[in-house]
């Protein structure tokens, strides 16, 4: 039976070859034992003096007692430990110069339908890296693209087997940047072309199958095999893999799979720890780069404070990231991908290990982990029978960074990593020489040492020693004992036997023996000691970020204060305002105190208003415009929402609550807004405004024509203000026809089970929202025949205008807007920056207010956002308005337009208590905003940016002298962040680099 399966496997070998053979035939043994092994046979398991047979690949048996197949080869181990073959969980394969066929999707970097197997090339320096570190199998991904491709799980033997060829879709947030003039040239377009593409995946699956049933009521669709690719992958509920760059981007990904119903993977940034509840609550699968900061080059105070506090807290909590993770639930495995050196890997995996990362949690994320997910939970990630012989051999515990990966097995083939010596050299010998007698000491490292033989007390270094295999040879310079001259030596090692010749200046020969080997006493191991970091994540990280959101009192009492409402109660002296749970309750004289013992503040020579609302920002979005086409509806600003800008803080220092995030003004129609209230320390969603309107944003003049681009800008149409109009009137015609034909389709019940449904058109359902009226217009906008222009184009289609942004000439047609029924949002004394408005007059707030024009001014600018109260008192210089009206600018009046007065904008009963108490009179510059308020929360006052300030220093000094302290962990040092765009945020803005990868 036994000669039946040897000729079986023999036979076997020689059939599944697939080429020729090139010399004479190599057998090699497919039967082993394993012998004398420390075997973790998973986490959590371990077997002393153990063995583990293997027949063809496959375990056999594992165990402390098992019986040996009489026709296998036995290895004795020597108590090396041995683990399952570890299985790197992203490594990316070169995909450039493929081919594109008219089945392909129409943007380049959308293709699914690639395979990483297809691409994967045998690399043999990389190889050898990975086998050093352990790895056996790499779960390998295509390189570029926002639609990767699949993944595949490949073997690191010489065949570069596949295990897998099509594991999972994988995505990434790639973008072509602000300066090509491809879709998608920015985060927003990103994110809108993996919406976008999944929706019509949906439809092309559902098309597809309609087709297939009723070919004679419906025109066949085009083939692409992307979208194509992407219904099966649906269908078969394929996970699909992002790569994230920073937390934010993790939150971005997580949306993304929510809104489709995703199998979410992530490849980890390293930064997940700072938004963890966040990204624990989405439960995704996490793989994990032990890319950890390197020591930052702070000696130099000057150079210090180049650095920010939030890098240096992330050089101290990179590395308990990880356990982080697993602490609140996260399933995480590691990848080698991120870093320079791979051989960094080990020591930073041994780090998160000091800190606290259990070694069980760690292996099985370097196992198991990605086993069960990559779908080989029957056959890799554990040591047992069944199961693939991968193996990693370990002198000693892997999660000791000093102990050598000897050797890695795959599929019970043996790869050499790094061979113990089969003869020790080093230690001390007995040596003697016909009566001559002494002792023989060899130092250093087996492949290339140092010796001295001593004679009596006399030690002579061997010179010019040379170790080959079980070979060594040296000679000795002196002139004592029985040598004169140069002596040379040649000698034989045999287990505990040193035997050889030496020949003597006068070529006379004897011969000489070493024996009683004594091994010198290994050093004790330096021990390293880390702990976890002692401090906390705020929210955001870095400057000011809080330990968590404000508490909401259940109570407020402002007493005697001055109180501008902004409503029908105008001003109102020595008055006080009473809020509960976050409303505003009461506003009258003497308000007695609650009894559940209110927050109390004494409003005695202080102006309270409304707090501010700025309708026209950029702030806090990490992506603004999406410039690559001229209507670009289908991106979202609240896709790109970026908590973590400074910029909130510093606006609410200035009295501000609320903004609307607006697209730039790159593109006749650009994107959807986003309406937010500043709750600094919030994740992106807990930014926004739920209740308000959705709007868009609409763009006039120089920039959409991109006249002020560059002469490299001059191809995308419109090039002139002729071609704006004619952009407007295609894009709202093709609205209408692509509503009619989804009304129609609904109403037909019949048509629905046998007809191709029209496709979801993300950029069309934008408009069709703004026909309908539940999508309102804003629009950036300067000289007069263009504001009637667009005036005259949403008639004509039925909506109307809410706001004209800027509108710098609306003094000139301030009739004809009122008539129109819009709003004017403008600049207050900006003029003669560029040649469109030359004409633009501080005065024009006022007179289009005299004109029945709803006025509110606004910042354009991160900057000056942080003083809209000054703003607003321009309104009095210029052209004299009141001092309730002009408060009413930044107010009311922005709260109207943006149809969200019914929460906010005033001090009213009912309303949101978003408040600010100022110092003095609100409009003056030399009051000061002391406390913001925001849903009865307290975000701001000039005690707490005290004591944050104060926080911040402590903790920057301690984080500097930890580092100066530290040791060099040879990770690349941490840089400083690079150097601040002069030109701040603003309509032609572009992505901001914070959401890069690596840029934190």
């Amino acid at each position: 039976m036994k000669k039946s399966i040897f000729l079986v496997s023999f036979y076997g070998f020689l059939f599944c070859q697939t080429e020729p053979l090139i010399d004479i035939m190599h057998v090699n043994p497919r039967v082993y034992v394993l012998q004398n092994a420390t075997v973790h046979t998973e986490p959590g398991q371990t077997l002393s003096n153990a063995s583990i047979a293997i027949r063809d690949g496959i375990i056999e048996e594992v165990g402390s007692k098992i019986s040996i197949p009489k026709d296998a080869t036995i290895l004795n181990m020597n108590g090396a430990d041995v683990y399952a073959g570890f299985i790197d969980g992203w490594f990316e394969v070169e995909t450039k110069d493929t081919k594109r066929s008219s089945r392909s999707h129409w943007i380049d970097l959308v293709h699914p339908e690639w395979v990483a197997s297809d691409y994967y090339s045998f690399d043999d320096k990389v190889v050898k890296e990975l086998h050093s570190l352990g790895f056996t199998q790499i779960h390998a991904v295509p390189n570029d693209g926002i639609f990767r491709g699949q993944s595949s799980i490949i073997n690191l033997d010489n065949h570069a087997s596949i295990t897998a060829s099509s594991v999972s879709q994988v995505m990434d947030f790639k973008t072509r940047g602000w300066d090509s003039d491809e879709y998608p040239g920015s985060l927003l377009g990103t994110i809108a072309v993996m919406r976008q593409t999944l929706y019509d995946a949906e439809w092309y699956g559902k098309s597809q199958s309609i087709y297939s049933d009723n070919p004679d009521k419906n025109e066949s669709i085009k083939e692409n095999v992307a979208l194509e690719t992407l219904a099966m992958a649906r269908i078969n509920k394929v996970p699909f893999y992002i790569k994230t760059g920073q937390e934010t981007a993790a939150t971005r990904a997580i949306d993304v799979a929510q809104e489709f119903g995703l199998d979410l993977w992530l490849l980890g940034s390293g930064f997940e720890y700072r938004r963890l509840s966040e990204i624990a609550k989405a439960n995704p699968f996490i793989v994990l780069p032990l890319n950890f900061p390197g020591k930052p080059d702070i000696a130099n105070p000057y150079r210090a404070i180049q650095y920010t506090t939030e890098q240096l807290k992330h050089w101290d909590m990179a590395p308990d990231n990880a356990q982080k993770l697993i602490n609140a639930g996260v399933r995480i495995a590691f990848t080698s991908n991120g870093l320079k050196d791979r051989k960094q890997f080990r020591k930073n995996l041994a780090s998160a290990v000091r800190r606290g990362l259990s070694e069980d949690d760690a292996l099985a994320a370097l196992t198991t982990n990605p086993a069960n997910r990559f779908g080989l939970s029957n056959t890799h990630g554990k040591i047992k029978s069944g199961y693939h012989a991968n193996f990693v051999v370990v002198d000693g515990n892997y999660f000791d960074e000093s102990n050598p990966v000897r050797s890695i097995w795959i599929r019970g083939d043996k790869i050499d990593v790094e061979p113990a010596p089969e003869i020790l050299l080093l230690g001390k010998w007995d040596f003697s020489i016909n009566e001559l007698t002494g002792q023989l000491e060899f130092k250093g490292e087996p492949s290339s040492p140092t010796g001295t033989i001593t004679f009596d007390t006399t030690a002579i270094d061997l010179k010019h020693l040379n170790v080959d295999g079980n070979r060594l040879s040296w000679v000795l310079e002196t002139d004592t004992y029985d040598f004169s001259g140069i002596t040379r030596f040649t000698g034989t090692l045999s287990k505990d036997k040193l035997v050889g010749t030496v020949v003597h200046s006068n070529d006379d020969e004897f011969s000489w023996i070493a024996t009683n080997y004594t091994a010198i006493e290994a050093e004790e191991k330096k021990t390293i000691e880390e702990s976890a970091s002692n401090f906390s994540v705020v929210y955001p990280e870095g400057a000011y970020g809080f330990e968590q959101i404000p508490d909401q009192p259940y109570s407020v009492l402002i007493n005697d204060a001055t109180i501008w409402t902004s409503g029908p109660k105008g001003i109102l002296k020595d008055w006080d305002m009473l809020i509960v749970e976050g409303k505003i309750n009461k506003i009258a004289r003497d308000i007695k105190i609650p009894r559940n013992s209110a927050v109390v503040i004494d409003g005695s020579g202080k102006h309270i208003t409304a707090g501010l609302i700025d309708a026209h920002s950029h702030s806090a979005a990490a992506s603004i415009n999406e410039g690559a086409q001229s209507v670009t509806s289908e991106v979202r600003i609240q896709d790109v929402l970026d908590p973590d800008d400074i910029n909130i803080y510093r606006e609410i220092a200035g009295g501000l609550t609320s903004i609307n995030i607006l697209h730039g003004s790159a593109n006749v129609i650009g994107g959807q807004n986003a309406v937010i209230k500043l709750r600094w320390g919030s994740n992106a969603q807990g930014l926004l405004l739920k209740s308000a309107p959705k709007g868009i944003k609409f763009a006039l003049g120089e920039n959409v024509k991109q006249s002020n681009w560059g002469d490299d800008y001059n191809t995308r149409y419109p090039q002139t203000r002729m071609g704006v109009e004619q952009i407007l009137r295609d894009a709202f015609t093709r609205a209408n026809d692509y509503k009619k034909n989804w009304r129609a389709y609904n109403k037909n019940s019949n048509w629905q089970k046998t007809l191709i449904p029209p496709r979801k058109d993300l950029e069309l359902d934008a408009l069709v929202e703004v026909l309908e009226g539940e999508r309102l217009v804003h629009c950036h906008s300067y000289r007069q025949d263009e504001i009637l222009m667009l005036t005259r184009v949403a008639e004509d289609f039925g909506f109307t205008i809410r706001t004209f942004q800027h509108v710098l000439e609306g003094y000139k047609v301030a009739e004809r807007i009122a008539e129109h029924g819009a709003g004017g949002s403008a600049f207050t004394d900006w003029w003669a920056y560029k040649f469109e408005v030359f004409d633009a007059i501080p005065y024009n707030g006022a007179l289009m207010q005299e004109a029945g024009v709803l006025v509110s001014f606004n910042s354009d600018s991160d900057e000056l956002a942080r003083r809209m109260n000054l703003e607003a008192a321009k309104g009095v210089k210029y052209g004299g308005m009141s001092e309730i009206d002009a408060l009413n600018t930044v107010t009311i009046n922005p709260a109207k337009q943006l149809k969200i007065d019914k929460w906010v904008g005033s001090l009213e009963e009912g309303k949101d208590a978003d408040f600010v108490v100022w110092s003095g009179h609100p409009l003056s510059t030399q009051s000061k905003c002391e406390e913001t308020w925001i849903d009865g929360r307290q975000y701001f006052s000039l005690k707490k940016d005290a004591d944050l300030l104060a926080r911040d220093k402590t903790i920057r000094q301690e984080l500097i002298q930890n580092i100066l302290k530290s040791d060099d962990t040879g990770n690349p040092p941490l840089e400083p962040p690079p150097a601040p765009d002069d030109s701040e945020e603003h309509c032609l803005g572009h992505d901001d680099i914070l959401w890069e990868e690596g840029a934190k």
